[in-house]
């Protein structure tokens, strides 16, 4: 894994902010021992839940977007760790590995592509390069019986995340096939053609190589649901969808009563929790926007999903930081940091 930077313990503190009579998580997690004996350390740690940042904007590129989704790591890091230990999260539960950092490829691309359609060729066959490396961290952390948490980059994540998963709990001897199911709250299905990989094709792809079973959305926008892939989805007893207008417009159901449809569709086997930013209402993301669901709507999604499934992984992705809005990406961070300790509290309730 070229582009894993794996943290020490010092550099885990040097994001803590020390004080005298309270204790921060950041004092608490665990990290990898030794970088160099990445998969004995996830054997021995008894971590629960193992964190990983992807630093990349290369699938939201690949899809005509210019968010900088490589942004919201080191915002959420920096609050994550500054979240105060105490009985409802003590930390010692949580290891934070690094992160991963494509900036080198990107680079590459900037520097050599000349036109707008050779960045955008070349965008979508460099996010192989990022499937690769994602899809061996989260494999090594499933075989070994840990979940992990992935944190940032476009939503073409959601693919290794699914692959990485589904072989890895199937290694591990979890589940008998190497195939799980995923929720996913956002305002688009990202189910897009099979067309070079994008952050809106994640769950084609998935499908289309056999690792993803059962597939529900909750909250997609009418607006934004393409017509062939609206088919797609109705058609196919195994995908699932409740459209943010049945939900808040017509109100067929409530957003809880839509969590749990999408959590006993699923329940059959182990499931990816997906969670794309731009479905909150005004969050810095690549796809901002003035309707969707709220902060707490989007805590109580992740924290009802853990307690209601047999989650898989935890992946949020498609939060940056607007560069035209300075200081979007530490309020974003912040309430990822909310989101990620929401899921985790949920998960030790059941242990």
């Amino acid at each position: 894994m070229k582009h894993l930077k794996v943290y020490s313990k010092q550099e885990v503190l040097a994001n803590t902010t020390i004080r005298r009579f309270e204790t921060k998580i950041g004092e608490r997690v665990q990290v990898i021992k030794d970088p160099k004996q990445l998969e004995e350390s996830l054997q021995n740690t008894n971590a629960r839940f193992v964190i990983v940042g992807v630093l990349e904007t290369i699938g939201a590129k690949g899809n005509l977007s210019t968010i900088a989704t490589e942004s919201i790591w080191q915002p959420f890091l920096k609050s994550f760790l500054n979240v105060q230990s105490n009985d409802f999260l003590e930390g010692g539960e949580v290891m934070v590995l690094g992160h991963f950092d494509f900036s080198d490829v990107e680079n590459i691309i900037e520097q050599s592509a000349q036109t707008i359609e050779e960045k955008v060729e070349a965008y979508r066959h460099a996010v192989n390069i990022i499937d690769a490396e994602v899809e061996q961290i989260v494999h090594m952390i499933t075989q070994n019986k840990k979940l992990p948490i992935i944190i940032g980059g476009g939503q073409n994540n959601g693919y290794p995340c699914i692959k990485g998963a589904a072989k890895g709990w199937f290694k591990s001897g979890v589940i008998p096939f190497a195939q799980i199911n995923a929720i996913n709250v956002d305002t688009c299905a990202d189910y897009r053609p099979l067309e070079g990989r994008h952050n809106g094709n994640a769950f084609r792809y998935a499908e289309e190589d056999g690792y993803l079973e059962k597939y529900c959305v909750v909250g997609l926008h009418e607006n934004e649901i393409q017509q062939n892939v609206w088919m797609d989805i109705v058609n196919n007893p195994f995908m699932d969808c409740i459209t943010f207008e049945d939900i808040f417009l017509h109100e067929k159901r409530t957003f809880l009563e839509a969590i749990d449809h999408a959590t006993e569709f699923t329940i059959d086997t182990l499931c990816g929790i997906e969670l794309d930013l731009g479905s909150v209402e005004n969050s810095a993301t690549s796809n901002i926007h003035s309707t969707g669901i709220t902060s707490i709507q989007a805590r109580q999604y992740l924290y009802f999903a853990a307690l209601d499934s047999q989650p898989a992984y935890l992946h949020i992705c498609e939060g940056g930081q607007d560069v035209a809005k300075e200081g979007d990406g530490a309020s974003t961070g912040s309430f990822v940091s909310y989101l990620v300790t929401d899921f985790i509290k949920a998960l030790l309730q059941g242990y």
